[in-house]
């Protein structure tokens, strides 16, 4: 049953409050840009094929909003999948998907891009299209339908999603989002034909238009390959676009807050690529060459960005962070920055051997939380067939440093279905578990907790890698070596085995290497239903097998083992590499080789930390011929000259290079180099979602995008110790803020509120004290949490900031932070608190509401109505009604905390005009108790009213309405008491003399209840 609007002129306002999370779309964050519409060329829409939770965190989307905004001749807004329910609710109303900034159906932008990060979000794409208005298919897109363009890894193997993309952008977005973006709008308002504009973009470069090209079927797999371009002028292959990064600072500012993304932290990306040539990791192939941003401009951004966003974590991300070649002294320059500021440091893709103790400890201090490790294989051997350069010792190694230094948990990453796996290599990724947690609780010490967590995802062979022509295991092989991996662990405590379900993987497969006829099984399993198919939760088998059958589409030849020299449905898309060169490499994995990580110097396990090192290895650096061009001698100066800037002039501690290298007896049996290379941190497979690729987006793993549907986060496995610096507890000066909330700020869950206000009070750089304890927190204490939906204009915090602030400095500080909030989060007033003052927990005693409907909701003379309902329901002995939490049932008597029921008057609806509700409203005025023992919500008051009687016993459903809380106040009478002299909880004088009453604190379980 739809409620009043929310939000004003939004088309989804009547219904917001009954989906899950429906803040997801209504916009408002910070950062958030709202462009006018005719003073630019060019409107795009960013469309990111996941839900915001995810998509909120998405490099790429940063990157390209920041841009695109930043040109006067260009608009970017955003728009993500909605969830199932949302889904519904527009299919219902006939309601288009629209965009959070200005809420425009995505028919209406010149250009939606989709960001391709994942092959199981294909059918979210479809969803998309059809609830934009657009048409799915490209050939039935007509003059004035936007380009559908696409970029991100998987737009390097598009086929089975080639019939829906209008184009593709190959390789880094950069250059060439604005390029495509004036080049399509200028053309159409020339009059140009959809196909010639087409034609016009892909000669462009670096830009796939499907369409324009011709296929034919592949005898030796039976495969449709792209064969000729049907026009004249336009590339064949078509080659990636490649930018030179620091003439693209990493943004500093992009949306933030809203419901809280899956990771909740500022990302910045430090390089893009990497060297270290993992055979089963299709980023480290299609990113080359390596190339890192410059580190002074990396502190920078993150000190801009810690300011501008608020939050209280910053995570530096790369495919292989700790192969940044100034990864040490660049860690130690942010964390001396970020201590003060008490912001916590993710280092993706970090490992702890080789690295200078120091370093770890640096860690330590600002609570560093991504300390992970990638072996990826069980056995020396099977490491060195995926070219994981990583020996049993160094593992070994990173257990007892971390575990030495505080932390109890450690996560390992490893992959079962890898070309010429055994069962014995099944087994040892256990083994290698317990091996570790063995070295870990010797580091740690008698009594000390350590758990090693081995997580084991299966092996999806992709293109443009060494692996592309391997077989993928079958479901049932997979399911046996995941039970013998059960078989195996039993007997270690210490060690947690996680193993993923495989189907999504099977799927995942199919479609990395698939080709065009796919898009038929495509389309008709979005038809039946296929939705949010990475989401474990979500992904309909069934559909699936119905879609293959129906299209005759046989499964099988996707997923074997693919002849060398048979052209591949990606052939056509040239990442940069020399034709033979995954060729050889996957002949090299087949025969147990390794490969060392080129640009580094052979041997060398960590980049030299200092210049004086640095400058004194004159050695050459491995390099493959892979096609792309390095330029060695400029790379070796770039990193001089990156290690000066950052003061890393001399060594701290002796670097451990050869004589651990000579403890690999196969690396030094290889003709490459004399002794075996730095062990590899985890790319593709390994690195969180949030580890940058390309401008684009970032890969991530098969079932390994958000923790929703694995886990955690791996960022999160660390389980790292508190901050060295002591928590200054309750120090600081004490102050009570009244705030509103309105808008989509009423849309969000209390604990997201609670979550944005200290970003709110960095933002504007004011600091905050914290709790003692294990894990210091913002010292905060907030008055009752409201339903979701709920209006505000009386809400309160008491906090602690470290600063004394006069009058006038308070004053300017409660504008500030309304200036710093999201759209609906209004600070009004402030005040300072004295170590008498009781907390706004101890003296709210009610609260008072506004229930607003619309007259024709109630029908007849509305007013009259409802006062008798008002009448009726102060009359009752008890007012019962049936409320539901986590479906546990309970009866609550509302009439105990009834206090005053009356139809509201002038001065009420002119303050739900003020809360941004308009129409022809009649509008109850009521009040209740807020207790220690509990309170009721707006909702239930609602109900006993003017509801009528539910199916279930004792449910009572409300007519729809919109709740505005007025005001909470204390009272200087006992509770229940309708002559209470009540007063405001910025009277300080007033709340002074009260003692408060047990009954009236408020307990934290109370915040379900007060709405």
């Amino acid at each position: 049953m739809d409620s009043l609007p929310l939000l004003a002129d939004h088309p989804y306002a009547s219904f917001l409050d009954q989906v899950e999370k429906p803040a997801r779309y209504a916009g408002g964050e910070v950062g958030s840009v709202v462009k006018d519409w005719a003073s630019v060329e060019a409107r795009v829409c960013l469309a990111f094929p996941d839900v915001y939770d995810i998509g909120m965190s998405h490099l790429g989307f940063k990157i390209l909003y920041k841009l695109l905004n930043d040109d006067p001749r260009t608009l970017a807004e955003r728009c993500y999948a909605p969830w199932v329910d949302m889904e519904a609710e527009l299919v219902k109303r006939g309601l288009p998907l629209v965009s959070l900034e200005s809420a425009r159906p995505l028919r209406g932008f010149d250009v939606v891009g989709f960001s391709l990060q994942f092959e199981l979000t294909y059918s979210n794409i479809l969803t998309m299209l059809h609830l934009g208005g657009i048409p799915l298919r490209a050939a039935e897109r007509g003059e004035d339908d936007p380009i559908v363009i696409a970029g991100g890894p998987t737009a390097t193997h598009p086929e089975p999603i080639a019939p829906f993309l209008d184009a593709l952008v190959i390789g880094d977005g950069e250059e060439k989002a604005t390029e495509v973006a004036l080049t399509w709008t200028r053309l159409k308002r020339e009059g140009v034909p959809r196909r010639e504009r087409l034609v016009a973009i892909a000669r462009l470069g670096a830009v796939y238009v499907p369409s324009l090209y011709a296929t034919r079927r592949d005898p030796d797999t039976g495969f449709e390959v792209v064969d000729r371009p049907l026009v004249d002028g336009i590339p064949f292959p078509v080659e990636r676009a490649l930018v030179d990064l620091n003439r693209y600072p990493f943004p500093d500012e992009s949306p933030a807050g809203g419901p809280e993304a899956i990771f909740d932290r500022m990302s910045i990306e430090i390089a893009r690529g990497c060297t270290e040539g993992c055979r089963f990791c299709q980023a480290g192939m299609i990113y080359r060459p390596v190339r890192e941003r410059d580190p002074e401009q990396v502190v920078d951004t993150v000190m801009r960005a810690v300011k501008k966003s608020g939050q209280d974590e910053v995570s530096l991300t790369a495919l292989s962070t700790a192969d940044v070649s100034c990864i040490s002294p660049l860690i130690k320059k942010v964390t001396e920055r970020l201590t003060a500021e008490r912001i916590s440091l993710g280092v993706s893709s970090l490992r702890a051997y080789g690295l200078e103790p120091d370093l770890l400890d640096e860690l330590k201090r600002v609570r560093a939380t991504g300390l992970t490790f990638a072996p990826e294989a069980g056995t020396q051997r099977m490491r060195d067939v995926v070219n994981k350069n990583v020996t049993e010792e160094q593992l070994l190694e990173t257990a007892e440093r971390v575990f030495s230094r505080g932390w109890g948990k450690m996560k390992l990453y490893f992959m079962i279905g890898l070309p010429t796996e055994t069962d014995e290599d099944v087994r040892g990724i256990v083994e290698t578990g317990a091996r570790a947690a063995g070295a870990g609780r010797k580091a740690a010490g008698r009594g000390k907790p350590v758990d090693v967590t081995v997580s084991v995802s299966t092996h999806v062979p992709k293109p443009h890698t060494p692996f592309q022509w391997a077989a993928m295991d079958t479901l049932a092989e997979v399911a046996r070596k995941q039970q013998l991996l059960r078989d195996t662990v039993r007997p270690y405590r210490a060690v947690t085995l996680k193993t993923h379900e495989a189907h999504a993987s099977v799927l995942e497969g199919v479609f990395a290497r698939g080709d065009r006829p796919l898009a038929d099984v495509l389309e008709r399993a979005w038809r039946s239903g296929a939705r949010f198919d990475s989401w474990d939760d979500q992904l309909e088998l069934s559909v699936w097998e119905e879609a293959f059958a129906h299209a005759g589409v046989d499964r099988a030849k996707y997923l074997g083992t693919l002849p060398v020299t048979a052209r591949l449905p990606w052939d056509h898309i040239d990442v940069g590499l020399e034709e033979g060169f995954l060729a050889r490499e996957y002949r090299k994995a087949l025969q147990n080789r390794l490969s060392p990580p080129c640009g580094k110097v052979a041997g060398t396990f960590v980049h030299h930390t200092n210049l004086e090192d640095a400058r004194a290895d004159a050695r050459r650096l491995v390099c493959y011929d892979c096609g792309v061009a390095c330029d060695m001698t400029q790379m070796r100066e770039e990193r001089l000259t990156f290690l000066d800037r950052l003061g890393a002039h001399k060594r701290s501690l002796p670097l451990i290079t050869d004589a651990i290298a000579a403890a690999s007896p196969e690396a030094a049996a290889s003709p490459e180099a004399a002794a075996s290379p730095e062990a590899a941190a985890p790319p593709e497979a390994a690195a969180p979602p949030e580890a940058a690729a390309g401008a684009a987006g970032e890969p991530a793993r098969a079932g390994e995008e958000a923790p929703s549907r694995r886990e955690e986060a791996p960022g999160a496995a660390g389980g790292a110790p508190r901050a060295a610096r002591a928590p200054q507890g309750r120090g600081g000066f004490r102050y009570r803020f009244r705030f509103e909330k309105t808008g989509p700020v009423a849309l969000l869950g209390h604990l997201d509120v609670v979550r944005e206000l200290p970003r709110v009070l960095r933002r504007v750089g004011a600091p905050m004290t914290y709790t003692a304890g294990f894990h210091p927190k913002p010292d905060m204490t907030f008055s009752p949490a409201l339903s979701l939906g709920v209006i505000s204009l009386d809400e309160y915090v008491d906090l602690r900031l470290e600063r004394d602030l006069d009058p006038a400095a308070l004053g300017a500080l409660v504008a500030s932070m309304t200036a710093a909030s999201p759209r609906g989060l209004v600070f009004r007033a402030g005040a300072k608190l004295g170590p008498e003052d009781p907390s706004v927990s101890k003296l709210i005693a009610g609260a008072r509401y506004a229930i607003a409907f619309a007259r024709s909701a109630i029908g007849g003379d509305a007013e009259a109505a409802l006062a008798a309902r008002c009448s009726a329901a102060l009359s009752a002995a008890s007012l019962p009604i049936r409320r539901e939490i986590e479906r546990l049932a309970k009866m609550v008597d509302v009439r105990q905390y009834l206090v005053r029921a009356e139809v509201g008057g002038p001065e009420v609806l002119s303050a739900l005009a003020r809360a941004g509700l308009a129409g022809d409203l009649v509008a109850l005025d009521v009040e209740v108790d807020i207790r220690g023992s509990g309170a009721v919500k707006s909702s239930e008051v609602a109900a006993v009213i003017a509801g009528e009687p539910g199916g279930a016993p004792g449910a009572i459903v409300p007519p729809p309405h919109r709740a505005v809380r007025l005001e909470l106040f204390g009272r200087a009478a006992p509770a229940g008491s309708a002559a209470g002299e009540r007063f405001s909880l910025l009277d300080l004088e007033r709340a002074r003399r009260v003692k408060a009453a047990p009954e009236r604190a408020a307990p934290a379980s109370l915040a379900a209840d007060a709405g």
